[in-house]
């Protein structure tokens, strides 16, 4: 139902209309019928009409397909058909295009499209049938902007996620893959260098129209260019997943260079909802030739052992994906040598999101033909490999077996001895010692009994603390990682999460980093219990230093500071025409009410800036990581639509 609101507003649009097709007087109309006609007939007319409402009546459909994308009523009056062909017209009209305010109007039209097909199978098969594939199609070529692309991968990615439309997409399917990891891949460097990195008063007005609705500063319209361009390549992302998760093509989405690049794609925090490169690349796992690609991709195995042994919302994916190909025989003993080191430390994970028994699968994974190296001849290349499947058996196998056996007294006596280490292994670690205290904690850790998980997370951290000062980044991840497979997911060992956060910073993997500091931060707040917690501020800098590495423009920023001559510049399609042709004819264009017009915004200063992101920090970290750890009690659906 209309609010009164917007019932008003129409009533004030078309109190003087003359116009028999006018938008807003069929909408006012009282006979559900006559309503029902008019609008009708003005769908069917307004892609020949020249009129300067038109992007007023398509804000108006805009917005109430955002806020009503089930309501039958447009999509069963022609409103596809309408959509489709104005996106036609403004890609082969240019003048047209150019004229008054209809440089707005391929972005509402896609968009519209996009939000009324998201949900209801009805509603997308009418849009096939409406002819609105080959429209959206020209606007992915990219022969307007990247603005009109966002929305054009959105509609085509719904398109493709209903069974009973797949096919219409599916006959472009070679074109559409091959322009979806184009965008996927050049999509960041052409946002920076067409938008985020043009100063602001050269920047296309419309753009910056769309991004802040005309209202907001530049602070806003650069953090709403970032979220559209993250968007851009996530709905990329999700289009080929849309091909991938039915094996279709998988020997152009496999390609070495593409699952390189796949690697470096995140949602980010301004996209969160989206697995971004670890959802592809866990839908190629289920088949055979995606498989073995990823097996032979070094990157690939990297990002998902580091997403393995992280804070990340993903990181059962990236489980899962090292589990498959464990369980593959052709693949197995390709990414043992990587995976086994980084799997052995999760192997008494007891739960993950909804799973149960993660670390169960992990160890029955690794140890399947472990039989076979212990007592048989086969051996890997790897010795890090073997020691980690053989202390995974140790662990897992032969000293639960021992532990049962033992007696209630020779447990006590154990726990008091274990006790008695680690207070050495303190004394040595505060006096100095850390060499020492590592191998006080390791005697204690071998001899605490499993059933002991709190006494084994502090030996583990401390131990891990240890390997901290002695710089040995890659120790500090794994004893970090194994405390907090011990302790809860529900409320994780804080002082385990900001070790492993400052590790990862060592090694230089910022993302890793970032999402365990805000693991760290949100913790300590919910433990204080109180709405005046303070974030410390070790945990503050650090979390601005990783956000300002994991801006999305980060690497396209500083190859252009280094050398912008010699970036390669981003290649849209083949076919297609030049991503800015037609934003660049609009800055040479004014239309007599100045709707084209170059922003006469004043720049702010660096130094304005930096001081407006230090005031903002503290209170976005803490936003943040309540998000962010509110994510990981939920069970993640399917990419964000």
């Amino acid at each position: 139902m209309e609010s009164q609101s917007q019932k008003d507003s129409l009533h004030r649009a078309s109190s003087e209309c003359t116009n028999p097709s006018c938008f807003f007087c069929s909408m006012n109309e009282q006979d559900l019928s006559l309503r029902k006609a008019k609008l009708a007939r003005c769908f069917r007319e307004m892609p020949q009409r020249d009129d300067q409402e038109h992007v007023l009546v398509l804000r108006g459909i805009w917005n109430i397909a955002m806020t009503q994308p089930d309501d039958p009523e447009f999509p069963s009056l022609g409103i596809f058909e309408c959509m489709g062909k104005l996106i036609q017209r403004a890609v082969k009209d240019r003048q047209w295009l150019l004229r008054d305010q209809n440089i707005y109007i391929p972005y509402y039209a896609a968009h519209i499209i996009g939000s009324y097909t998201m949900n209801k199978v009805q509603f997308a098969e009418k849009a096939v049938n409406s002819n609105v594939v080959l429209p959206l199609i020209e606007l992915l070529r990219g022969k307007i902007s990247w603005v009109e692309q966002r929305v054009a991968v959105r509609s085509l990615g719904h398109l493709a996620s209903h069974a009973t439309t797949f096919e219409a997409i599916a006959e472009h399917e070679v074109e559409i893959i091959k322009l979806a990891m184009e965008i996927a891949c050049n999509c960041i460097k052409t946002v920076y260098r067409r938008f985020v990195g043009v100063k602001d008063s050269k920047r296309v007005k419309y753009h910056s129209d769309l991004l802040t609705t005309g209202l907001g500063d530049l602070e806003i319209e650069n953090r709403k260019a970032e979220e559209w361009a993250s968007q851009l390549q996530c709905w990329s992302l999700y289009l080929l997943n849309c091909f991938a998760c039915k094996g279709r093509s998988l020997n152009l989405i496999c390609n070495k260079h593409f699952l390189k690049e796949l690697c470096g794609m995140w949602g980010g925090l301004a996209n969160c909802a989206s697995p971004g490169g670890i959802g592809c690349i866990r839908t190629l796992c289920d088949f055979k030739a995606g498989r073995e690609s990823l097996a032979n991709s070094k990157e690939v195995m990297e990002i998902l052992c580091n997403t393995s042994r992280s804070s990340d919302d993903w990181q059962y994916m990236a489980i899962d994906c090292l589990l498959l190909l464990l369980k593959d025989t052709d693949t197995r003993y390709i990414v043992i040598h990587t995976a086994a080191s980084s799997l052995a430390d999760l192997v008494e994970l007891r739960s993950l999101k909804e799973r149960k028994k993660v670390g169960e699968a992990i160890t029955q994974a690794l140890l399947q033909d472990y039989h076979k190296i212990k007592y048989g001849d086969l051996k890997l290349s790897s010795q890090d490999a073997e020691r980690a499947l053989k202390e995974t058996w140790d662990l897992m196998v032969e000293r639960r077996k021992r532990e049962e056996l033992m007696s209630e007294e020779e447990l006590k006596e154990r726990k008091d001895l274990v006790g008695m280490l680690k207070q050495e292994g303190n004394k040595k670690f505060w006096s100095g010692q850390i060499e020492k205290a590592v191998t006080t904690y390791t005697k204690a850790l071998d001899l605490c009994p499993l059933k002991m998980r709190k006494e084994r997370i502090v030996l583990y951290s401390n131990r891990g603390q240890s390997y901290l000062l002695l710089h040995n980044a890659e120790a500090v991840i794994s004893d970090t990682t194994r405390a907090l497979c011990l302790s809860s997911t529900a409320s994780p060992h804080r002082k385990s999460l900001w070790r492993r956060a400052q590790a990862y910073d060592m090694k230089g993997l910022a993302k890793e980093s970032l999402m365990d500091c805000l693991m760290f931060i949100h913790g300590r707040m919910k433990a204080e219990k109180t709405k005046h917690a303070k974030i410390p501020y070790f945990a503050a800098r650090m979390i601005h230093k990783q956000m300002n590495a994991t801006w999305l423009f980060s690497t396209v920023a500083r190859s252009k500071n280094k050398d912008e001559a010699g970036v390669e510049k981003p290649r849209v399609v083949e076919h297609g025409e030049d991503l800015c042709q037609v934003t660049e004819e609009i800055k040479e264009r004014n239309a007599p009410d100045g709707s084209f017009t170059e922003g006469k915004r004043r720049s702010r200063s660096r130094k304005d800036r930096s001081r407006q992101e230090r005031t903002l920090l503290v209170a976005m970290t803490a936003e943040l990581a309540a998000q962010n750890a509110a994510r990981r009690v939920e069970l993640p659906c399917k990419s964000e639509k």
